[in-house]
């Protein structure tokens, strides 16, 4: 079914929610007994019961009978606690290699029931195609699925990286232009360009606030250089890219949401939650947020539910800490009139939960005024979609990747020359810039010869078959005997990106990796594993119990090989990402993100 024959615009119902209010109309649902998280009063109302018609709620209050009849399905809290369906104010669906339809299903059991998505890892790769695709797969859910048009693709500019696709402000109005449920215009990731008045992500901010639509941030540089009320000055009112308590309360001292993200390799919420907990600051423009969870994660952890349980333990009341997951984030967005709330008129998105409310343990997700899980599973089917042929065919590699194509060529014949390298730092989407000595034999970098236990990383542009490549030099991968890792997520224009210290090894992931029309491929001397995703090189057509195994075997693998980063692949899939401090790299090569801006660099130091 349609989201949009569930949820029905409030204007449309509400002659039936007010019937069903007085008693004169049988409810569809009932919760009894409950526990009232009350997130607009932070406090908890005892003997609550709740009253659903047409998706909505008509009645929240202590005298339910007059609405129960025949048909009524009535719900026995039994003084459990009753909560807003959870949201994730930050999310790209495809980090968690899962379709629309698969990622609903695995966190709906967990209490989110709705979220702000941004799909610009598609979009970078099938343009306005990939976004409309993804859009209408959620409203076949039952999730309250806003979906944010992509700003950056690609996300800087093609001087930089090269995308599959190209989008400017023509682009964002058309897609603003198919419904309601197109929330807002995505991170803004070329920040550099919104505070230098670059004229196409202007264009593209100003196509939002016309169409009436919030615009999304993305701003690296530190909290106090004034350059971020330039950035603010534009209309942009919300940014995930917090890590300390000084960049929160910077934000919202100009007015701007701060989104404190608790990804699967990413754990900024320890830190900047202390805006709130060490500063005192109002937690009311704080919101909590995934930015993302790869399936593993999602498996082992939970969702928005792992989150917020988080938030508390970092010293956040509980009341508050779902705040920031549910009134927060659906004020932030414009939409607290249907999501965020258990209150007359608002969608019936809830969640029942066990125990102490601080252990946020779900029991029960409604959706729409709809059981859809309980006890951990879902409790209705969800169709899968189907995807055309040019979705499943996605990757187009100039030729088969050769091991000579991972050579790194030197200036010199023999000797000692310095380069760049790029540091990876464990749970951190931030690397360093690193200078090192390298090994140069017969006019190549050796790396058998260098000491450090160095990797050579590769892009190779895969979208048009340009035979674009570059290969770079990156620590901290631990890899302790042959080994490489190829794989098509690599954000944000994902090209094929290659990590490995073997050239044979490398060129035989990265062949099967395209054979494959997109995954993740690790292969070892002795074996390997591999986790094929052909939507578009990003997504798996698997359950999300298949993807969370071979993403697990594959963690295994790169275990095995001497890499132990948590989450190792959702970490590694950001060294492409050309607009995250301080060292990355693209197609294009090495490109540096500092105070002046973002430019490429060479490899070697001179």
């Amino acid at each position: 079914m349609d989201r949009n024959n569930r949820r029905r615009p409030l204007a449309d119902v509400l002659a039936e929610l007010v019937a069903t209010a007085r008693g004169d109309r049988k409810a569809s649902l009932v919760v009894v007994n409950a526990k009232l998280v009350n997130v607009c009063t932070a406090e908890i109302l005892e003997g609550m019961a709740v009253g659903v018609q047409e998706g909505r709620i008509a009645y929240v209050g202590r005298k339910p009978e007059k609405l129960i009849g025949p048909q009524t399905r009535v719900v026995d809290a039994a003084g459990r606690y009753l909560a807003p369906g959870f949201l994730d104010g930050h999310c790209h669906i495809e980090s968690t290699q899962l379709t629309v339809t698969q990622f609903a299903r695995a966190v709906l059991p967990l209490g989110t029931t709705g979220g702000f998505f941004d799909a610009h890892e598609i979009s970078n790769v099938l343009g306005l195609k990939g976004l409309r695709l993804m859009l209408e797969e959620a409203r076949r859910t039952p999730l309250a699925a806003y979906m944010q048009v992509a700003s950056c693709v690609p996300s800087t500019s093609p001087e930089l990286e090269t995308s599959g696709a190209s989008f400017g402000p023509e682009e964002v109005a058309e897609a603003f232009g198919w419904g309601p449920d197109m929330i807002g215009l995505g991170e803004v990731m070329n920040f550099p360009g919104v505070v230098y008045g670059d004229a196409v992500m202007l264009g593209e901010i100003e196509a939002a606030l016309r169409a009436g639509r919030v615009a999304d941030g993305h701003f690296t540089w530190p909290s106090h250089d004034e350059r971020l009320i330039a950035y603010a000055a534009s209309g942009i009112t919300g940014d995930h890219e917090c890590v300390t308590k000084e960049d929160v309360a910077e934000r919202i001292r100009l007015g701007m949401y701060a989104k404190m993200r608790r990804g699967s390799a990413w754990h900024d919420v320890e830190e900047t939650i202390k805006a709130h907990t060490e500063l005192g600051l109002d937690p009311r423009r704080m919101m909590l947020v995934t930015d993302d969870r790869s399936v593993e994660s999602l498996v082992d952890e939970g969702h928005m539910n792992f989150v917020i349980r988080n938030a508390i333990r970092q010293g956040v009341k509980p009341v508050t800490a779902i705040q920031m997951a549910t009134i927060n984030t659906a004020e932030r967005f414009g939409v607290v009139r249907d999501v965020g709330t258990i209150t007359p008129g608002s969608c019936a998105d809830m969640v029942l939960l066990d125990g102490h409310l601080a252990d946020v343990n779900v029991a029960m997700t409604i959706c729409a005024g709809e059981v859809v899980a309980e006890k951990g599973r879902m409790v209705v089917d969800l169709e899968p979609a189907a995807y055309p042929e040019e979705v499943v065919r996605s990757v187009r590699l100039a030729g088969t990747p050769k091991p000579e194509d991972f050579v790194i060529a030197a200036p010199v014949a023999e000797g000692t020359l310095t380069a760049r390298v790029i540091r990876v730092q464990e749970n951190h989407v931030e690397t360093k810039a690193e200078q090192r000595p390298v090994a140069v034999r017969g006019g190549q970098v050796d790396l058998a010869a260098t000491a450090g236990g160095l990797c050579k990383i590769a892009v190779l542009e895969r979208h048009h078959g340009t035979g674009g490549r570059s290969v770079a030099l990156v620590e901290g991968i631990g890899f302790g005997r042959p080994a490489a890792l190829a794989m098509t997520v690599a954000h944000d224009s994902h090209n094929l990106l290659v990590i490995g210290n073997d050239d044979v090894l490398m060129a035989r992931a990265a062949a099967r990796a395209a054979e494959l029309q997109g995954g993740a491929v690790i292969a070892l001397e002795d074996g390997g594993a591999e986790l094929p995703l052909p939507i578009a090189g990003l997504l798996s057509d698997a359950p999300f119990e298949q993807v969370a195994e071979q993403s697990r075997r594959l963690s295994e693998a790169l275990q095995d090989a001497g890499c132990r980063l948590n989450y190792a692949f959702m970490t590694l899939s950001l060294l492409a990402l050309v607009v995250i401090p301080e060292l990355r790299l693209s197609d294009k090569g090495l490109v540096q993100i500092t105070a002046e801006g973002i430019s490429r660099v060479p490899l070697f130091v001179e």
